[in-house]
């Protein structure tokens, strides 16, 4: 399972999928969407050499059990998920999706709380947000081991540049002036 590196563009409106499309990153992440649009919006990406990460707690229609899981699997095929949840990262690994945990950083028990809930559900990878803080981006590697993903309120290349400097894999961001 190959782990997303440099800068992955971040779908929040669909007048951005396009322009997502014509990126060099190998990958895109469907942030919100209705799970009616999400069979296309996957294979129209397909066709243009994308990978695709959907983050499953933001589909409209799409719930986090065992069902939904295996609706994403047989009919979307996505590449990997992204959540906040630990039983959505688990089913995802059992199901041979790359896993990438959503960690919020709110205060130092969030922090706490994120750490704990990344031993147990064990993902792939995982996205911290905000992604602006170099010192978390290095704590929380070092903390779990696992590669990191930084995102939220990346607006500027000079915030692309610190995450990567700090340890970061990639960025995620949908800002649409950074994607290339």
């Amino acid at each position: 399972m190959q782990i997303p590196t440099g800068i992955l563009p971040a779908i929040r409106r669909m007048k951005d999928f396009e322009e997502a499309l014509q990126t060099t990153s190998k990958y895109v992440i469907f942030l919100e969407t209705k799970l009616s649009q999400l069979t296309q919006l996957v294979r129209h990406a397909r066709r243009c050499r994308k990978k695709v990460l959907i983050h499953f707690d933001l589909i409209q229609g799409l719930k986090a059990d065992e069902h939904g899981m295996e609706f994403l699997i047989h009919v979307i095929k996505p590449d990997g998920v992204l959540s906040t949840r630990g039983n959505v990262i688990q089913l995802a690994k059992k199901h041979h999706l790359l896993a990438i945990q959503r960690m919020f950083l709110l205060d130092s028990l969030a922090l706490k709380n994120n750490i704990k809930l990344v031993k147990r559900s064990q993902p792939d990878c995982i996205e911290v947000l905000p992604g602006l803080v170099p010192t978390m981006i290095q704590m929380v590697q070092k903390e779990t081991g696992l590669p990191i993903i930084a995102g939220g309120l990346i607006r500027q290349q000079e915030d692309i540049t610190t995450a990567l400097k700090a340890g970061a894999i990639a960025v995620s961001t949908s800002e649409r002036h950074l994607w290339q």
